[in-house]
């Protein structure tokens, strides 16, 4: 099997078009298109129908995508670095988070950690959601915090709960005193939009209409925030994303449409780090029902 020809399928597959999964493989889109035409030759398989510019995947390629997921992560792991450069420390508590609630809840919830456990080492990597599946095929983590469901199948998250989109407009703007928002109070203000790849801009344009198009597109909500804190604009937001240095600066206004996201984590099991992964659970679970006002 092409190794190329599999990472160009598992890129597709994440991103949508095949221009951004070239571009991810730094080959031009004629090269990725062939790349893709010889797994499908290799395996007499039809992996994608074309609508306009995107790629459709076919059935086959839904059933292939997991098993795709896991060969690639298989092979990743080939060059394992043995050992630990202290074999005295103590195994560090392997967190990977979502960007999106990164700021607002797990840094939050790893000083509340620290606090209790102070000989605990922690170790964070921070990725965007569409990066989550091969990281936990990987299994190179203790806790997986991200918006559900997971980018994985198999697996069984603990929820945390859920949390309704507002508008997020600086406190001084003129729109910043209403009690509630639609579509027609936001016509003529420039609207900070996170890109079409994540889950919370999918769930806007398949519910929200009469929006003007985005003035900027972001790939991170931490990004989105800044710009709604300078006064550039109102973005989607809620209690539990916004950074808590910003969070006096920007305003969440209630939208008149309900649209919620699901929020929930995942241990790994067996693992010398497992009881500290719950204890942490236990801190996301307090500091997420805090910020999002659950009790």
């Amino acid at each position: 099997m092409n190794i190329r020809s599999l990472r160009i399928f598992v890129y597709v597959m994440e991103e949508g078009t095949l221009a951004r999964a070239a571009d991810r493989m730094h080959l031009s889109q004629s090269a990725a298109s062939r790349q893709l035409a010889l797994l499908e030759q290799e395996f007499d398989v039809s992996l994608f129908s074309r609508d306009q510019k995107r790629l459709i995947p076919t059935p086959q390629a839904e059933t292939f995508y997991p098993e795709a997921l896991s060969l690639l992560a298989q092979i990743d792991d080939l060059p394992t670095v043995f050992g630990q450069m202290n074999q005295e420390m103590r195994s560090p508590l392997r967190i990977v988070s979502q960007t999106r609630i990164a700021n607002g809840l797990v840094l939050p919830a790893i000083a509340e950690f620290a606090a209790v456990h102070p000989d605990q080492p922690v170790k964070l990597e921070i990725m965007l959601r569409r990066d989550l599946g091969r990281r936990i095929m990987h299994q190179r983590f203790d806790i997986c915090v991200s918006a559900l469901p997971l980018p994985v199948e198999k697996l069984d998250p603990i929820p945390l709960g859920a949390t309704t989109l507002c508008i997020a407009l600086a406190r001084g703007h003129p729109l910043a005193s209403r009690k509630r928002l639609g579509p027609p109070d936001m016509r003529g203000v420039p609207y900070i939009a996170l890109d079409d790849a994540t889950v919370m801009r999918r769930l806007i344009d398949s519910k929200v209409v009469g929006l003007d198009k985005p003035a900027y597109e972001v790939s991170v909500g931490t990004a989105a925030y800044r710009l709604v804190h300078g006064g550039l604009g109102f973005a989607f937001a809620d209690s539990v994303s916004i950074d808590p240095e910003l969070a006096d600066g920007i305003v969440l206004i209630p939208w008149e449409q309900t649209l919620t996201i699901e929020f929930g984590y995942f241990v790994a099991e067996r693992r010398v780090t497992e009881p500290a992964a719950h204890a942490f659970g236990e801190i996301l679970k307090r500091q997420f029902r805090c910020k999002s006002g659950q009790r």
